[in-house]
């Protein structure tokens, strides 16, 4: 899951980050308006948590053009503005969710996740391809009464792999869509981290692999036999 953040106040933003990372979410922060609006055009996220006061272009008038385009991704304003007229505002110009500072870290979360889901159209804690089963509440990876805990990367890549079986993922998209616009890490990382599932996968027995294709990415396929 890929989230946006567009907080002006940066120690705010950061502490966001690390909360959300902590919970298996990839992020991207920006801190003006200007730029929160220039990451929603040219990317896809799941869910946009963004500021109502921003430089530049305030959160609300970033909300109002996105939607103007028609582009459908939740989003959750987090705010200082506590007042009932406030959100309404903010709900009429299209946002999904609205959360007033101070929020507790709890509630955060849970808002983001049930937004997530609403973003892609499922409502699955649990999801399974073949004989092997991702507990999205867990972390885990099982096969019958096996199972192997995955980490943060390892989890986001199994259950963007899970959720497109067959599809196949290029190593720049899944570089954007996992690791984000703002990290600094070596597309190498990609490769090793791919490894670690292959890894877990043979040690599981599942009848699911990634395959490499050629010159394309990678993909999740089940096993014939």
């Amino acid at each position: 899951m890929r989230v946006l953040i567009a907080e002006d106040e940066v120690e705010i933003a950061r502490a966001l980050k690390l909360l959300l990372e902590k919970n298996r979410f990839s992020t991207d922060i920006v801190h003006n308006g200007r730029d929160a609006l220039d990451y929603i055009l040219n990317n896809s996220y799941d869910v946009v948590v963004l500021d109502i006061m921003m430089p530049k272009i305030s959160g609300l008038d970033v909300l109002i053009q996105i939607r103007e385009r028609k582009i459908t991704v939740p989003v959750m304003l987090l705010t200082a503005k506590s007042e009932i007229t406030d959100r309404v505002l903010g709900l009429d110009a299209g946002a999904d969710d609205y959360l007033p500072k101070p929020f507790a870290a709890s509630e955060l979360i849970a808002r983001v996740r049930a937004l997530s889901r609403r973003s892609l159209s499922y409502t699955e804690a649990v999801l399974t391809l073949g004989n092997t089963t991702l507990d999205c509440n867990r972390y885990e990876l099982s096969v019958e009464d096996r199972k192997l805990r995955l980490n943060n990367k390892e989890y986001q890549l199994m259950e963007l792999f899970m959720h497109h079986p067959r599809f196949v993922f290029s190593t720049e998209h899944l570089m954007s869509k996992i690791w984000g616009n703002d990290t600094k890490t070596e597309s190498d990382v990609v490769w090793t981290y791919i490894g670690f599932l292959r890894k877990k996968l043979k040690e599981l027995s599942s009848s699911l692999e990634i395959k490499t294709v050629r010159g394309a990415g990678y993909s999740l396929e089940e096993r014939l036999c």
